[in-house]
């Protein structure tokens, strides 16, 4: 009898943790672009709250501080993003047609999503000095690393080719290129956001070392 009473217990305490959570993911997804406006430095509970149509009240009863808050909604927003490319993999015939619509969707997206990476490289940046920041960025680097690993293997494989770098150099060389022309698209360069697109398809050339398109 005492095994069912406890097992009962177990079960609403974790449907009460899940409810938690649920709301937590909730917020977080609410607020992301109120986040992404503000940024990491300009923001506090009470200022996101003031841009939301939440309590400043109910926002610290989920999250303890605005790092919570904006880790949180980083990792939500990550979790879809890390899936992005998946279609562009799974649809290529082609190295040729691969390269096309990876440069295509590498560009929309971060002309669709801008606010929202800013916020991502301002989190970056933060756990360079902020060592709680830390373990969550390494989590998500490393999802992302995967996602873009699993484009430069299969346009390898297209090509008839093997990588020319690992996984970390591959991930490196494009968000970096990415990061620039991000700073381009905002400070409204759009001649070298032009020209990173040329650079980007030469880089996945690179990554590919001597094969050719097919």
């Amino acid at each position: 009898m005492t095994e069912v009473v406890e097992t009962k217990q177990d079960r609403i305490a974790r449907r009460q943790v899940d409810k938690f959570q649920a709301r937590r993911t909730e917020l977080a997804v609410a607020t992301l672009h109120t986040l992404a406006e503000l940024g990491y430095a300009r923001t506090s509970l009470r200022e996101i709250a003031q841009n939301s149509e939440f309590s400043h009240g109910v926002l610290h009863y989920y999250f303890a501080d605005k790092r919570d808050l904006v880790t949180e909604a980083v990792r939500q927003y990550e979790a879809v993003c890390v899936t992005r490319y998946d279609e562009v993999v799974a649809g290529a015939g082609t190295g040729a047609r691969l390269r096309e619509d990876f440069v295509d969707m590498f560009f929309a997206t971060l002309n669709a999503d801008a606010p929202l990476h800013r916020l991502w490289y301002d989190l970056r940046n933060q756990s360079l000095f902020d060592e709680t920041f830390r373990e969550d960025v390494r989590e998500i680097e490393e999802r992302r690393e995967a996602m873009i690993w699993r484009v430069i293997s299969r346009y390898a494989e297209l090509c008839d080719a093997v990588p020319a770098l690992g996984s970390g150099s591959a991930y490196a060389l494009l968000d970096g290129i990415f990061q620039r022309a991000l700073w381009c698209a905002l400070s409204g360069r759009a001649g070298d956001v032009a020209a990173l697109r040329g650079e980007l398809v030469r880089a996945l050339d690179l990554l590919v070392g001597e094969g050719q398109t097919q």
